[in-house]
């Protein structure tokens, strides 16, 4: 039995020209086709097409997607979606080398990665000048968002920019990025891989899969990785485990279910502590404690799908994931406002957190779609629920206290150890619930005028309890969100859009005030029918309201509520397969980043925003098929580190490449250097200053079989 698509060809194609309703996350795409024949007349707007993109949209044969998936399981055209998106597909991930989340994100436009650096705790981006939300297999990560991700474990990763809490639930107003996890395959494959790189980088990992029945209804795979290697900085380490299986079953064309676990461990160092301001390094410089520099993540995931289409046009979908965490980091920082008048003696300060992390949440959802002689109709309604709970307890340097963490010579680092039993901040728990129902509407007449319509309520309580003082606290918010666009297909290769969004987050511990964005966006796309590309161009105004910020000054850690913050900006995007022989994948961002309402901070820039930035990454395989060259460049304009906007980077240009040569029909060579010219600037500064990752070089033996 043929799992792939029982549909013909021409039906599939015209589906991906006509695809329309713009849903990831927790509301699943509409997708539309037009002009197949049958008894009932023409039809153009169809139910959702499950598994087609096997076929259609193959990530490890195109770096051109055209499509969004939630988790692999729906397809829906990007030409038509009204909303700015770039994916990187798994082809694209393996020629640059990419092994995480800011190094997947690094060539997409109006994002700014790595920002903080050596400061390894997290994955640091942002989109169009504030936080996105991240999310897997259409899921919110929520609580779990602090744990870098694992790029191995993705066949791709999808970011769309600006706000939209209707379509995906409280969210960051910059955008969304989802991490799509590598799903079973109906037919046999087996991938292993061998790395050895910069810092005695060693790696193996497996990727293997295969159906498990004759029938071909139940498949599996197995996916497993294990890194042994350092960080650039003395006593560093970077090492992880990681392994998912998955299974799926596929009892006919109308039913699909799928169970994927995960389990994820790392044993890293968080911080190199910083550097002095103003001053040149070593990068294998280490101002804190040897002693003292260790991040323990363990993680679980396990999440389920579950896809059934009835006979009456009626489609019902629904998702789960429970995942459970310890996530556990100390180190030791440089403060630069403690040197002494020769600035070669500074003191330093203690940071440290223990949290453990549980989370669930779901949704259930239901697409009815019909068709009105020139008019479709398409319709998707559901409830989502998410519940998590984070029990965290902190130690830092209280300002104001003298640091118990002695002083260090920047010239001469003598290491001193930390006294024992640091005393615990703050300890608290925090509760996060929310509870949504939602409905899409979708009308399409003549397959050429698309209108979408959408609204969201979304009940949210948040409770925390404070050990230390035994309060507790709890703010509840009833919020609504609304979403409408209008597209329009010149032909089957040019569409526009114009589409209103707002987002909706709830506050963070330290304010009561509900976090809101609101954006308008403008853009067209074009899709030569002679050629695999995308292009894009969109045109935005975005603004968010009670931002959230902190930052570390002479006081020390300073957090404030910011009134209103305004990004206008332009986006533009090109992903060509040129020749069989040669990809490209570009990108430009033109951002006005203001504080527009604020008693301290008004007319000022928004921080860690840059004017310009622009990126190419360009793939070559020579006429004798057996080897192959990647060479991509990065421009990261000048930015403000705080949001007083008295100190700011330098602009930056980075060089990366990529050399690949065929052993085999099998097996394959790569070599990738990321930071080919060695170029060094200050990328971010806070409690010292942090700066852009040196050069890097993996060496990686591939083999299929």
């Amino acid at each position: 039995m043929n799992k792939k698509s029982t549909l013909p060809l021409k039906l599939k194609q015209s589906h991906c020209a006509a695809a329309t309703l713009f849903c990831y996350s927790v509301l699943t795409p509409i997708a539309g086709y037009a002009e197949t024949e049958s008894e009932a007349g023409t039809f153009r707007l169809s139910p959702i097409i499950v598994n087609d993109q096997v076929i259609e949209d193959n990530d490890a044969e195109s770096v051109v997607a055209k499509e969004l998936w939630v988790g692999g399981k729906v397809a829906t055209s990007i030409q038509d979606t009204p909303a700015s998106v770039s994916v990187i597909t798994e082809k694209e991930i393996k020629q640059r080398g990419a092994s995480t989340t800011e190094e997947v994100l690094e060539y997409t436009p109006a994002t700014v990665t790595g920002y903080y650096s050596t400061d390894d705790r997290n994955d640091y981006f942002q989109i169009r000048g504030f936080s996105a939300t991240t999310y897997r297999d259409g899921l919110t990560l929520g609580s779990m968002r602090g744990i870098r991700e694992d790029a191995y474990a993705f066949e791709r990763v999808e970011v769309i920019r600006g706000a939209n809490s209707t379509l995906f639930g409280p969210a960051d107003p910059g955008g969304s990025i989802n991490f799509v996890s590598k799903q079973p395959k109906f037919y046999g494959f087996n991938n292993a891989f061998v790395t050895y790189g910069s810092n005695d980088h060693k790696e193996v990992g497996i990727d293997v899969g295969d159906t498990l029945d004759e029938d071909k209804t139940l498949a599996y795979r197995l996916t497993g990785k294990i890194k042994d290697s350092d960080r650039e900085y003395d006593y560093s380490k970077d090492d992880s485990q990681f392994i998912m299986g998955g299974l799926a079953w596929e009892p006919n064309d109308n039913t699909r279910a799928n169970l994927i676990v995960d389990y994820l461990k790392t044993d890293s160092s968080p911080n190199s502590g910083g550097y002095p301001a103003g001053k040149d390094y070593d990068s294998s410089l280490f101002y804190g404690e040897p002693d003292y520099n260790s991040h323990d993540v363990e993680r679980t995931n396990i999440s389920a799908n579950i896809t059934h289409k009835l006979d009456n046009g009626l489609k019902v979908i629904s998702n789960l994931r429970y995942s459970d965490a310890e996530d556990n980091f100390g180190y030791i920082y440089l403060n630069k406002y403690s040197a002494n008048t020769s600035g070669n003696i500074m003191g330093r300060d203690y940071y440290a957190q223990d949290s453990e992390l549980e989370q669930f949440n779901g949704n259930l959802l239901g697409q009815y779609d019909i068709s009105f002689d020139r008019l479709d109709s398409s319709t998707v309604f559901g409830i989502e629920y998410q519940n998590s709970s984070k029990n965290a307890s902190s130690s830092y340097t209280k300002r104001g206290d003298t640091s118990p963490i002695s002083d260090i010579n920047i010239n001469n680092p003598v290491y001193t150890g930390v006294p024992a039993n640091l005393p615990v901040a703050s300890h608290t728990k925090t509760d996060f619930q929310t509870k949504a129902v939602l409905v899409q509407q979708n009308f399409a007449l003549d397959d050429k005028y698309i209108l979408t319509l959408g609204a969201r309520h979304d009940n949210i309580d948040v409770d925390q309890f404070d050990y230390l003082t035994s309060t507790k606290s709890s703010n509840d918010f009833s919020e609504d969100t609304f979403r409408s666009a209008f597209t329009y297909k010149f032909n089957d290769e040019v569409s526009a859009y114009i589409s209103q969004v707002e987002s909706v987050a709830p506050p963070s511990a330290t304010s009561t005030k509900i976090v809101r964005g609101d954006q308008t966006e403008v853009g067209v796309k074009y899709s030569p029918s002679n050629m695999n590309a995308l292009f894009s161009i969109a045109v935005y105004d975005l603004e968010k309201s009670n931002v959230e910020t902190s930052s570390f000054q002479s006081s020390g850690i300073v957090r404030e509520t910011i009134g209103k913050n305004q990004v206008k900006g332009v986006d533009l995007e090109a992903r060509a397969e040129l020749t069989d022989n040669l990809s490209i994948s570009g990108g430009y961002s033109y951002m006005e980043p203001k504080i527009t309402k604020d008693d301290t901070y008004e007319g000022k820039t928004i921080s860690y925003t840059p004017k310009h930035s622009a990126s190419v990454w360009g793939h070559y395989t020579l006429p004798r098929q057996d080897m192959s060259v990647g060479l991509g460049a990065r421009y990261i304009g000048s930015y403000y580190f705080t949001n007083t906007n008295d100190s700011k980077s330098e602009s930056a240009v980075i060089v990366d490449a990529s050399f690949g040569y065929e052993v085999t029909q099998d097996t394959q060579l790569s070599m990738n250097i990321s930071n080919l010219l060695g170029k060094e600037y200050v990328a971010g500064s806070g409690s010292a200053d942090f700066y852009n990752p040196g050069r890097d070089i993996t060496l990686t033996l591939n083999h299929s079989w």
